[in-house]
């Protein structure tokens, strides 16, 4: 890449982590109303949708239904939304927003595990270690005995820990089936619409409709807003990884944690002591490890 190139790169990652950083404190504000954790998922499927098929219809893009692709779809809206959304919902009730966007820092962690069961990856003793280190980041975390300035229930951080799981696999997923040679607007078109078949009879069955009304009061407003940011965030990802390398791209995940708290802060006023910042440290640490080295991933693409 050219120091141009670096550069623009720099700019689209920085507000990848400011966008995605933003989605815990509106999830955070979207679940402060007692709406149910089905009909969130739902509206967010839909709105995802609506967008998605906005751009591949501008595009022309097709969005097949022949078996494979179908199958893609669905282990993409499972572990990509409905799990872990579904959970992170009624996590967000107990949760601050900053410990939320702490959390997820552990999903290149996770990833890192998974890969070595699926075969996707080799063992290194470095990666190890930063999968450890990142491990005491999160039990300085969810240990009852630290104090960081807020309650956190722990029965709730381990849940919560689950959603990362989820996103952990399904970026492993991909990385070893593809995507069927779609881009990243069909294959998010695709897994919304059988996402919404998934979820919508446990929304009907559990009565958690949640009716719009206008002008959208602030809970709909962070639940809309939240929606559109992951999934135009999401492609943008995919989008980054075949130009900048997953390596330069897998950098997000500092943003996204960092911009987190910032966000917490701002929008929602929480503060944090300073064993936090620790945790936050060892995770930092965790991250730089066990990310892959340049060498074992792609390069940047045309």
């Amino acid at each position: 890449m050219s120091g141009r190139d670096v550069l623009f790169y720099t700019g689209i990652l920085v507000l990848m982590g400011a966008g995605w950083g933003m989605t815990q404190p509106l999830t955070k504000i979207a679940v402060s109303t007692g709406y149910g954790h089905y009909g969130l998922v739902f509206w967010q499927l839909v709105l995802g949708a609506t967008l998605m098929a906005a751009i591949c219809g501008i595009r022309r893009l097709a969005v097949p239904f022949t078996a494979p692709a179908l199958r893609l779809y669905l282990v993409i809206a499972l572990t990509g939304t409905v799990f872990p959304n579904t959970l992170s919902y009624q996590a967000a009730v107990h949760l601050p927003a900053g410990i939320m966007s702490l959390l997820l820092s552990v999903i290149p962690m996770f990833a890192f595990a998974i890969a070595l069961l699926m075969g996707n990856d080799r063992f290194a003793l470095r990666r190890l270690i930063g999968l450890i280190v990142g491990l005491i980041g999160v039990l300085m975390i969810i240990a009852p005995s630290v104090d960081l300035g807020q309650p956190i229930p722990v029965f709730w951080a381990v849940i919560y820990l689950i959603t990362a799981l989820f996103y952990a696999f399904e970026g492993n997923y991909v990385a070893k089936f593809g995507t069927q040679g779609l881009g990243p607007f069909q294959v998010m078109l695709g897994s919304s619409l059988v996402g919404l078949a998934v979820i919508t009879p446990f929304m009907i069955g559990a009565g958690h409709y949640i009716h719009p009304v206008w002008p959208l009061p602030q809970a709909q407003q962070a639940l809309v807003g939240a929606s559109v940011v992951h999934v135009l965030v999401y492609a943008t990802y995919v989008w980054l990884v075949g130009r900048a390398g997953a390596v330069f791209t897998a950098q997000v995940s500092y943003l996204v944690t960092g911009f987190g708290l910032l966000w917490a802060w701002l929008l929602l006023s929480e503060a944090y002591a300073a064993s936090l910042w620790l945790a936050l440290g060892a995770m930092f640490v965790g991250m730089y490890l066990v990310q892959p080295t340049r060498s074992k991933t792609s390069t940047a693409t045309a």
